[in-house]
């Protein structure tokens, strides 16, 4: 191979990474997020936050834990089937980035009831069935409420900290949450908002890359 060959590999390797070095996402920290979206505990973490475990039951009754996204990059959203307002979009735009990835595996979704008393398995699976959900690539569910909204104030920061969980707590929020394959969180999202979808689209792309080059070396 001549000098010249090799020079030019060396220049487009140095661009390649170059390019993917700049277009790197952010990983949020709890000090990233507004005050009031992080649970008081969490505040003053600045570095090395990954999402909890869960452990949460899908629209075909089957248990689903962090276990079914190991290795996947996925978004999370907070949502109930009976929402008249903001709920409807949301689905229906992460309807879009599931068909966007659709014949990538790497690529799931997650929505976490936040009325799981009344969001049974029956009615998630109705309400997915409807709305064109993929079994294989996204988990609607529902579970313990407690557990659900610790989820949202303490892994996710999608939602105020205030409440506990019971009765009468309530959380509503229209964020789509990304996290990569390490459970780091590496985007926030207004799901509503159609330009914040395409931006969403063009992150997991990114983020995509990113891990894909990181494995080569």
């Amino acid at each position: 191979m001549s000098r010249l060959i090799k020079f030019s590999l060396f220049l487009f390797v140095l661009s390649s990474c170059n390019q993917i070095t700049q277009n790197q996402l952010p990983i949020y920290n709890p000090s990233d997020f507004s005050p009031e979206l992080v649970d008081i505990t969490l505040k003053n973490k600045t570095k090395n936050h990954k999402v909890e475990d869960f452990k949460l039951i899908n629209q075909n009754g089957n248990v689903v834990t962090q276990d079914n996204y190991r290795d996947k990059i996925y978004v999370v959203d907070f949502f109930f089937t009976r929402c008249p307002s903001i709920c409807p979009i949301m689905t229906d735009n992460l309807v879009k980035v599931q068909n966007h990835f659709i014949k990538d595996d790497n690529i799931m979704l997650l929505s976490l009831s936040v009325t799981p008393d009344i969001d049974s398995v029956s009615v998630l699976k109705n309400y997915s069935e409807k709305k064109g959900v993929i079994d294989s690539k996204w988990n609607i569910t529902t579970g313990n409420k407690k557990h659900i909204y610790n989820l949202a104030r303490k892994s996710y920061f999608a939602v105020v900290e205030q409440g506990d969980g019971g009765l009468q707590d309530f959380i509503h929020t229209p964020n789509f949450i990304l996290v990569d394959t390490e459970k780091q969180i590496r985007g926030v999202y207004d799901g509503t908002d159609d330009q914040a979808v395409v931006q969403l689209i063009n992150d997991i792309g990114t983020l995509l890359n990113m891990e894909k080059y990181q494995k080569q070396f």
